[in-house]
């Protein structure tokens, strides 16, 4: 049976893209990424991480990303669309793009939602085809599943990518993005209104709602 196991990276930054990725694997190709030693990205080391992220691209029988915007993250909260949704949609996507043919496709999701049961409904409603689809939905998926610990390498090392692009055009001090860093939270401190309008950051995101007043009132005074 095929498998298609998708995971995210960077649902909480307050800076950049939150990444989705999944893969396509047949029995083989599991196995192959078994014996390499592929595991959950967190328990991997940048470097790690690199290494394993071009051996699984060679090794799958297909692989898809998709990059969610903090303009677009943004966006759905302000419509009304939770980011639990806006995964779901993502997902769907990738599931609709790998899901080639009539083969048995086995689909693992690694669940963002503490309801399991309601997001993968919602999921279901928004793929093309279900006819040859078992889909499972569960928590710490990307550690029980090799499709979706390679799914999550892939996601991981994209975001990463990403962070590294904004790195280059606004210096080291940016941090992570997240918002435990205190590099991060320093950079958000000092340039949350200067660079407001670049889309690098989540606005509707709680720390640069509060950055951004602060600013505001040292400015004033």
């Amino acid at each position: 049976m095929l498998k298609i196991g998708i995971d995210d990276a960077g649902r909480g930054p307050v800076i950049g893209p939150m990444i989705l990725a999944g893969v396509l694997i047949n029995k083989e190709q599991e196995t192959e990424l078994r014996k390499l030693g592929v595991k959950d990205s967190k328990d991997l080391t940048p470097r790690r991480r690199e290494f394993f992220a071009e051996k699984i691209k060679k090794i799958v029988e297909c692989f898809e990303t998709i990059l969610i915007s903090p303009n677009e993250i943004d966006k759905n909260n302000g419509d009304g669309t939770k980011l639990n949704e806006l995964e779901a949609l993502a997902c769907a996507k990738i599931i609709n793009k790998l899901n080639k043919g009539d083969n048995k496709i086995q689909v693992i999701v690694d669940c963002p939602s503490p309801s399991i049961i309601k997001w993968s409904d919602f999921l279901k409603t928004k793929i093309k085809n279900l006819s040859n689809l078992e889909i499972i939905c569960e928590h710490k998926a990307d550690k029980n599943h090799i499709a979706v610990s390679a799914a999550s390498i892939l996601a991981k090392s994209t975001r990463e990518k990403e962070i590294d692009k904004l790195k280059k055009k606004y210096g080291e001090k940016i941090g992570s993005g997240y918002t435990s860093d205190p590099a991060t939270q320093r950079f958000i401190s000092k340039y949350a209104n200067k660079y407001k309008d670049e889309g690098i950051f989540r606005k509707t995101w709680i720390t640069w709602k509060k950055a951004s007043k602060n600013l505001k009132q040292k400015k004033l005074f």
